[in-house]
């Protein structure tokens, strides 16, 4: 039987292991520009603003996170540029969420800075789905089940 958690101990938690990996500042938006096109390092630096010592660092990170990959583009002098793996790609559909999220509540309708088509020609528009039934995912309608050990929705369980 799995020992009851530590009153210091956090809830186990995979929003927050991801945000330890991405949740750093400029992190996302790195993965934004690679995803992009945008992957060489001055590219970065102009499109994001970032210092170029923390763009190394949050470059190296993902890199060995396996969000992003570095590739040789020049030989002489060596230069590198960054494309997203999978786990990059896979991160988009949250980037997407995040720009509705702040063309709704942080922007108005005519002052958005970015609009994404999909490939059919019409606006993206990022929408959460249930994957059996197809129904938009509403906060009503939606209960969690905690599943580690310990753990219920409220917190620990009593020792």
């Amino acid at each position: 039987m799995a020992a009851s958690p530590s009153p210091k101990d956090p809830r186990p938690c995979s929003i927050a292991d991801t945000l330890a990996l991405v949740g750093e500042k400029y992190s996302l938006l790195v993965v934004r520009e690679v995803c992009l096109g945008n992957g060489r390092f001055d590219q970065l630096v102009r499109n994001i603003g970032a210092p170029r010592d923390v763009l190394t660092t949050r470059l190296r990170r993902l890199v060995d996170a396996g969000i992003l990959v570095k590739r040789v583009y020049s030989e002489r002098p060596q230069r590198f540029e960054y494309r997203p793996t999978q786990a990059g790609l896979d991160l988009e559909p949250i980037l997407m969420t995040l720009m509705a999220w702040g063309d709704r509540h942080l922007r108005k309708e005519d002052d958005r800075p970015m609009v994404v088509e999909h490939n059919c020609g019409h606006e993206m528009v990022a929408v959460v789905t249930c994957a059996a039934c197809g129904d938009k995912v509403r906060h009503e309608d939606l209960t969690a089940h905690p599943q580690s050990a310990g753990w219920t929705v409220a917190g620990p369980t009593a020792a």
